[in-house]
């Protein structure tokens, strides 16, 4: 199954973008999925497993490197918005 996701990320840090930043440069490894950044998200759309799977590796590396945020995300299902 196609999927499209949309995914924001809110750091708890004051210096938000760098932690944005990194996150985007994170996610933008997986060449198997189409990446688009926007202003206010960023969107993954692919493969429903390898989607999930890069949103969440890339949300516990970025964690693990102590960048505490809150993502929100929009997953909507055969769905190609790119």
């Amino acid at each position: 199954m196609q999927v499209t996701i949309d995914v924001s990320m809110y750091p708890f840090n004051s210096d938000f973008k760098p932690p944005i930043r990194d996150f985007i440069s994170k996610i933008n490894l997986h060449k198997d999925l189409k990446i688009k950044t926007f202003p206010t998200s960023t969107v993954v759309q692919g493969d429903y497993g390898q989607a999930m799977d890069a949103i969440r590796d890339t949300i516990s590396i970025c964690n693990d490197q102590s960048e505490k945020a809150v993502y929100v995300l929009k997953v909507i299902p055969d769905y190609e918005a790119l």
